[in-house]
């Protein structure tokens, strides 16, 4: 959906270019070349808008640029944060479970000895 709306921007964006500001964008390639460079950031400086029509439309391809990335990195940094809570998760509950084991073990003991204590004592 981001990918699209970031798509829709840059062709809108190139296209608008073109229709309002011909001084600045000649053709329709111009306009879209000039969005393509803005909407990934790399802003070769070839082609820039010199009126204000041209710079409302920058700043919007800008932003759809600047929020697509944002977007990829934030979903490329969730996949890595889930893979690494997978493996600790795994970890420390194999390292949980243990613990309780021993717990258990010595809570058995615990109350064996209990056991042992109520007892009343062996007659001959």
């Amino acid at each position: 959906m981001i990918a699209g709306f970031t798509l829709l921007a840059t062709l809108a964006g190139g296209t608008l270019g073109w229709l309002l500001d011909r001084e600045d964008f000649p053709t329709l390639g111009t306009g879209l070349w000039w969005a393509l460079q803005t909407v990934t950031t790399v802003g070769y400086g070839d082609v820039t808008p010199q009126h204000a029509e041209g710079q409302v439309i920058a700043g919007v391809v800008m932003l759809a640029g600047i929020g697509f990335l944002a977007v990829i990195t934030a979903s490329i940094a969730a996949v890595f944060v889930e893979r690494a809570r997978g493996r600790l998760g795994a970890s420390a509950d194999s390292e949980t479970a243990r613990e309780l084991k021993e717990i258990s073990a010595r809570l058995a003991r615990l109350e064996a000895s209990q056991d042992e204590r109520r007892k009343p004592p062996h007659s001959p």
